[in-house]
């Protein structure tokens, strides 16, 4: 058994560790475990692995998220995304609003993202409003590009838009508007 003097005294001296050897982890960024630190509390988060909307799959309604998004099936809505990718069997029909925006499918709709960019397989049809924009060869593009230092603010448009039409003016019966007539009538001819 165990004495207590064997607990106190020192064992054998172990040989200096050698330096860890570098491996290159191959694994996806999302199945990769943060290194370990033995001397810190600190605990790093990997960055979540972007939600994906199958071919299949068709939404009515908003999405917003704060992560990244693929979508592959059919959105009837608006889409709010860090970084949105829009695949060739994809159809959005509604406002894109993300950081960065890549289009391979189809979008109806405005598109607002500080980096944009559609591919020679996309089809848009709606306005966009950028800071930095790639088009590649074969797009197809309908509606007008406007550059903004920040394309994501959107108080901008309110202070922009148009100023509203003035409110309609009660209508009055036919005997007041003969009497306003024969007054005018009046004053003219006096």
């Amino acid at each position: 058994m165990f004495s207590k003097s064997r607990i106190n005294e020192p064992g054998p001296k172990a040989a200096p560790e050698a330096a860890p050897s570098k491996s290159v982890d191959t694994a996806p960024s999302f199945m990769r475990s943060a290194p370990a630190d033995s001397g810190s509390t600190h605990v790093t988060k990997s960055k979540p692995a972007a939600s994906v909307l199958a071919a299949d799959l068709t939404v009515t309604g908003n999405l917003k998220t704060t992560g990244d998004i693929v979508i592959e099936g059919v959105v009837d809505g608006d889409i709010r995304a860090h970084l949105l990718t829009v695949g060739e069997t994809a159809t959005i029909r509604g406002e894109i609003v993300a950081d960065d925006i890549v289009i391979n499918g189809r979008v109806i709709g405005r598109v607002r993202g500080l980096k944009v960019r559609l591919t020679s397989s996309a089809q848009v049809e709606g306005d966009i409003i950028h800071k930095t924009i790639a088009i590649e060869s074969g797009a197809h593009f309908e509606g007008s590009v406007q550059r903004q230092d920040d394309p994501l603010q959107t108080n901008r448009e309110s202070a922009q838009a148009p100023a509203p039409a003035p409110a309609p003016q009660p209508r009055k019966e036919g005997s007041e508007i003969v009497k306003q007539a024969a007054e005018a009538k009046k004053s003219v001819t006096s």
